[in-house]
Formats: C-alpha cells, structure tokens, sequence
C-alpha cells in the first residue's frame, strides 16, 4: 500500500500556524489574533477529512495549551468538538461559497470560544469579556485567503 503524499505538508502548515499563535504582538493585535491552528485544522479536515482527524485535532489543542499556557486540555477539547462538527458535515461545508464557509466558520469559531470561555470559568474563575469574540470576526475575515492559499499549494503539490 503506498503511503499518502503531502502529509509532510500537512504538518508544516500546522508547525507554521502553531507559530503565528504564539508569535508576540502588540496587546491591541494580540486581542484580536486569529484562531491560526484551528482554522488550518479546519481547513484540512474539510479537505482531506480522511487524514486529519479529531485525534490529531486533540494533540494539536494539548500543543496550543503548552504554548499558550492555559490550563491542559481545555483547548484540545475544544479543538476536538469543532473538529468533530467539521469532519461530520465536511461535505456540505465544501459545498457552500466562500462567504457562506466564512460565516459558519464563524459559528464554529464562537462556539470554540464559548467552550475555551465555559471551561475556564469552570477550571479557573474566568469572567466573560465581550474581547474574547475579536477572534472569532477576524478568524471570518481571514478565513478566504486561507482557504485560497492552502488549496492552491494543495492542488499545486497533488495533496490527496
């Protein structure tokens, strides 16, 4: 049995987006920094939805909880249940424009943030902040050129 092609890929782009989560930033950008690992986890869960699964969402959570330093496992289970949603409906999302992607991205996106939120208030004492929703707007907003972006290098290097 051959071995699939681009999982090297794959993982690069995870690396790249774990990266940018953890790239220091002014406090006004920081705010407002996209979800990066999870919209790339999304991305290839919609596109290749045999090889990206929960599991690997669960570790790559457990990774931004380490990097973050947030109380462990609290994103990996939120990685894991929007993960869970995507793999499950991955293709009618495919199907949708890139605008109508973008908006329940979006959904998707508040309902991480409302688990991260719920599970700390639980674990920690954490109290709602209306802040903690700027990710969801400009993980929408970067949503089409990181679908454009990572489909043109999928086709362009026959990822399948």
């Amino acid at each position: 049995m051959r071995k699939p092609q681009g999982s090297a890929f794959i993982y690069l782009t995870l690396f790249v987006a774990l990266l940018l989560t953890v790239m220091p930033m002014p406090q006004l950008v920081k705010l407002a920094r996209p979800d990066w690992a999870l919209l790339v986890l999304m991305y290839w869960t919609m596109a290749l939805p045999q090889r990206i699964s929960v599991g690997t969402a669960f570790f790559t959570g457990f990774i931004v909880d380490v990097l973050v330093g947030t109380v462990l496992g609290v994103n990996a289970l939120a990685f894991a249940v929007v993960i869970f949603v995507v793999a499950l409906h991955h293709l009618k999302i495919r199907n949708f424009s890139i605008v109508q992607q973008s908006l329940l991205l979006g959904l998707l996106l508040a309902l991480y943030h409302l688990l991260l939120f719920w599970l700390s208030h639980f674990l920690t004492g954490v109290y709602f902040l209306p802040q903690y929703l700027w990710p969801v707007l400009t993980g929408m907003l970067v949503w089409p050129w990181l679908f454009w972006l990572l489909r043109r290098y999928r086709r362009q290097l026959k990822i399948q």
